[in-house]
């Protein structure tokens, strides 16, 4: 795929932009970091300013989406509305933010193992702590008498983000239904499988 030069912006999101638009259309291992600089619009020397490797610019592509998916999460968890509600209200914004911002996602879920090791399992902890936050809302509800109990809150938290994860599969921007309608779907299903 051929992408017209990014001339628009800082050049660290120009960089990122690119990285993003190359890594989600060729896979990481398949781009260089000359490509990288071509579409952005800048040296190489601009991009180690910034960045200090290919793998830099991969932590931070997924990490402004989990660190913005981790606010909202964070907002909606403490929020005044009941437990099941802030359930399906998290559960549909993760789904339509990762929708809303695939290629970023689609570029983690093909790619975080190509990370440093360092880098790895920096990622892997930040998005630990977002699944054990997803996770006490689960917890909550089963506590509460909402949600069941026979289920581990757990098994239920890696079974909906395995099909979070998976979007990158099947998911096409041309597709008949939009972010919201996939995320409500999303929360739906995993709210009918928790019902007490």
């Amino acid at each position: 795929m051929t992408f017209k030069l990014l001339r628009m912006g800082t050049v660290p999101e120009r960089l990122i932009e690119a990285a993003t638009r190359l890594f989600a259309d060729k896979g990481f291992d398949r781009v260089a970091v000359q490509e990288i600089v071509d579409l952005a619009g800048v040296t190489k020397g601009a991009m180690y300013h910034y960045f200090g490797s290919k793998d830099d610019l991969l932590h931070e592509i997924y990490g402004s989406l989990l660190r913005m998916q981790t606010e909202r999460l964070d907002r909606f968890a403490s929020g005044p509305a009941p437990v099941a509600d802030r359930l399906h209200a998290a559960a549909l914004d993760v789904v339509v933010t990762s929708v809303e911002n695939f290629d970023q996602a689609k570029v983690y879920f093909r790619s975080a193992d190509q990370l440093a090791e360092s880098q790895r399992l920096a990622m892997r902890a930040e998005r630990r702590r977002y699944h054990e936050r997803f996770r006490s809302l689960v917890e909550e509800g089963q506590a509460a008498g909402v949600f069941r109990t026979d289920v581990p809150a757990d098994l239920t938290v890696h079974y909906f983000f395995g099909a979070v994860h998976h979007l990158g599969a099947w998911y096409h921007a041309s597709g008949t239904l939009s972010a919201k309608q996939i995320g409500r779907h999303y929360a739906d299903l995993l709210l009918s499988s928790l019902r007490a």
